[in-house]
């Protein structure tokens, strides 16, 4: 079974195909009239989309086939624990479901570094419990900027060999660059107490620049959401 996920972000339209479990192939656009492009010349016989900008009804005047639409409403494949489940990005269940799926079972953490850096948990028995949600790397240093009076907006670049900085600029740049390390760290540490047996998985797109924390239980899958997606979309039409 072929299926086409399509995640539509703020900024980005990022797009996978799958057959069954296993990734084919994935790809990113800056509109959607790019993706449906390229989308058109595909072949599969399900898809899945999820849109934060676009309705279900708006897609199915632009979109040339048929579709599934995610919503708080669709069908899971693991319980929704959350105690305010109309409140739950789509995209935070996505990459917990992502991590579910690829460990075969939980415990799993799914860790999302994006814009914020969010924290999924889904337990041993399959339920999502929900996590944590604290401000990424780019909104730390405009946090810094805008409510100081004297700090400047820094480019991030990449990460500092040593966390001691000898300028202003160096220092936000160590502050904010190991601050997420660190705290990514002691997250998944006090998980691993928690649940000995747990796999960790991260995400989203700054998460390559922490790739030197994988290890036997820490995976770096940066398209984690289209997993799940995939997962979601598999449950609903099997």
């Amino acid at each position: 079974m072929r299926n086409l996920v399509i995640d539509i972000g703020n900024t980005r339209i990022k797009s996978a195909l799958f057959e069954g479990q296993t990734l084919l192939g994935d790809h990113s656009f800056d509109t959607l009239a790019s993706g449906l492009g390229f989308w058109k010349e595909m072949e599969f016989e399900h898809c899945l989309v999820s849109s934060v900008s676009l309705t279900q009804e708006e897609l199915k005047s632009v979109l040339p086939f048929s579709f599934h639409f995610l919503t708080h409403n669709s069908v899971l494949p693991i319980l929704n624990g959350y105690s305010t489940p109309k409140t739950l990005g789509l995209d935070r269940i996505a990459a917990a479901i992502g991590a579910w799926q690829l460990a075969g079972k939980g415990p799993v953490l799914a860790i999302d570094l994006g814009s914020c850096i969010t924290y999924e948990l889904v337990d041993d028995l399959g339920v999502y419990r929900g996590g944590a949600i604290s401000p990424g790397l780019h909104m730390r240093a405009k946090a810094m900027n805008k409510f100081t009076a004297r700090l400047p907006l820094v480019e991030l670049g990449e990460k500092p060999e040593t966390p001691t900085g000898d300028s202003t600029i160096s220092c936000i740049q160590s502050g904010i660059w190991y601050g997420v390390e660190y705290e990514l760290i002691g997250q998944m540490e006090a998980y691993h107490i928690k649940f000995p047996e747990i796999k960790v998985y991260i995400c989203g797109g700054d998460s390559q620049s922490f790739d030197s924390l994988a290890k036997d239980h820490i995976f770096v899958v940066p398209n984690l959401v289209l997993h799940g997606l995939n997962c979601i979309l598999n449950h609903n039409v099997e």
